[in-house]
């Protein structure tokens, strides 16, 4: 006799899609709205510093790196306090805080009379911003989305960012060339608003409170991140990497471009390659399975350096345009690994925490990066401080495959 109550696998319903879970669809609408203004933004941003009176290499490398010092700053204190109130709140009010940045930097683009000073000002705030921001973020991820689902949620997330700062940064450089770098910033710090409102709607309870010092729980996040040699050796990695890309994006390439590439339109046209391609890589990387997403992941970053090497020789747009595309497919397949990763191996507890030390070892010389760009390209010039990058991209990431942590970690799922 067969039990009626019995139920086969084939009979059980499948997982419903992420796109009908009302949590998910707010969470990406919401990064989705704010990376689009952040698409207008990295290019409007660079072109408005160079547009000034008595603008140069080094004012740009100004601004650029006191947006990215407070980001380094203030991360630590961002994961502990991620970790202690709700992280959608938090997301909320730093996305407030970003708002209110940009909204200073387009008046002072858009008035014509833009003292370095208070660029530089503005820039800071808009860097904390981020710093606040940024370990909220890698830590609501699994508060919203199941463990076995975890590597399709980065995927999605990413591909709906990707093809958001694809297409800001498409309209960019038209919109620079033609309405000026204000009204660029005006809409990414309208998006900032945006995304806040969307963000505050998340269904992401208060934590529990801790008797715990702020410091005690830095201490503890410390722990959790050194006790992983795959963790470290990465950042390690990370750290040199985002400081060549960091010096590349922000100051290096536009340089190139403004002087031997045709200026902001040429510019948008390579970072927008590398944009689509980075809508590839996250497809691609919510699928893949692979029993080793450490390893994948460090093999992943080498075509990070070959855009940077033919602008370094000033080779044809197009051809630097394909070689972006292939290190952003590249780069997405890491982000996604690299994320998945963490979600799985570390504690939600202490996720914030942990998230803000990877950031804070990962822009540890980010702000350097920004800093000595532009004086040292009108020092020893522009292709030698390219190449110099490139060089440097590929070296750390060898240094990080020689970890066994990295080469041997096995996937959980």
């Amino acid at each position: 006799m067969t039990s009626t109550s019995a139920t086969t696998t084939s009979d059980r319903p499948g997982p419903t899609s992420l796109w009908r879970e009302p949590a998910f669809v707010l969470l990406a609408s919401a990064r989705t709205v704010s990376v689009l203004g952040n698409g207008f933004a990295a290019v409007a941003l660079a072109f408005a510093v160079l547009a000034l009176p008595g603008a140069s290499p080094g004012r740009l490398s100004l601004v650029l790196a006191c947006q990215a010092l407070p980001q380094l700053m203030f991360i630590l204190a961002g994961g502990v306090i991620a970790d202690r109130m709700s992280r959608a709140r938090l997301m909320a009010l730093a996305e407030l805080m970003g708002a209110v940045a940009y909204t200073g930097l387009a008046a002072l683009v858009l008035s014509g009379h833009a003292p370095l000073p208070a660029m530089c000002v503005l820039a800071v705030a808009a860097g904390t911003a981020s710093a606040l921001f940024l370990p909220a973020m890698d830590g609501i991820v699994p508060l919203i989305v199941s463990g076995e689902r975890l590597q399709q949620a980065n995927g999605l997330l990413r591909v709906g960012t990707n093809s958001a700062r694809l297409l800001g940064l498409a309209l960019s450089g038209v919109t620079v060339a033609l309405v000026g770098a204000g009204w660029a910033l005006a809409l990414n710090a309208a998006s900032f608003v945006v995304s806040a409102a969307l963000t505050v709607r998340l269904p992401v309870a208060a934590r529990p409170p801790r008797k715990s010092t702020g410091w005690a729980d830095l201490r503890e996040g410390w722990r959790e991140f050194a006790s992983r040699q795959w963790l470290w050796a990465v950042v390690a990695q990370w750290s040199i990497v985002i400081a060549a890309l960091n010096a590349n994006v922000g100051v290096l390439g536009p340089l190139t471009a403004e002087h031997y590439l045709g200026g902001a339109r040429a510019w948008s046209v390579i970072v927008a390659a590398q944009a689509l391609g980075t809508i590839a890589g996250a497809g691609l990387a919510a699928r893949v399975r692979v029993r080793r997403p450490i390893l994948v992941a460090v093999l992943a970053t080498f075509p990070a350096a070959v855009p940077i090497a033919l602008l370094a020789v000033r080779a044809p747009v197009w051809l630097i345009a394909a070689a972006m595309f292939t290190a952003g497919i590249s780069n997405d397949v890491f982000g996604v690994l690299w994320a998945t990763t963490i979600h799985r191996e570390i504690p939600e507890e202490s996720l914030s925490r942990v998230s803000s030390y990877d950031g804070f070892g990962s822009l540890a010389f980010a702000p350097l990066g920004l800093l000595v760009a532009g004086p040292l390209a009108a020092t020893v010039g522009l292709g030698h401080t390219l190449a110099g990058c490139a060089s440097l991209i590929v070296l750390a990431t060898l240094g990080a495959l020689l970890a066994p942590g990295v080469r041997e970690l096995r996937a959980t799922h």
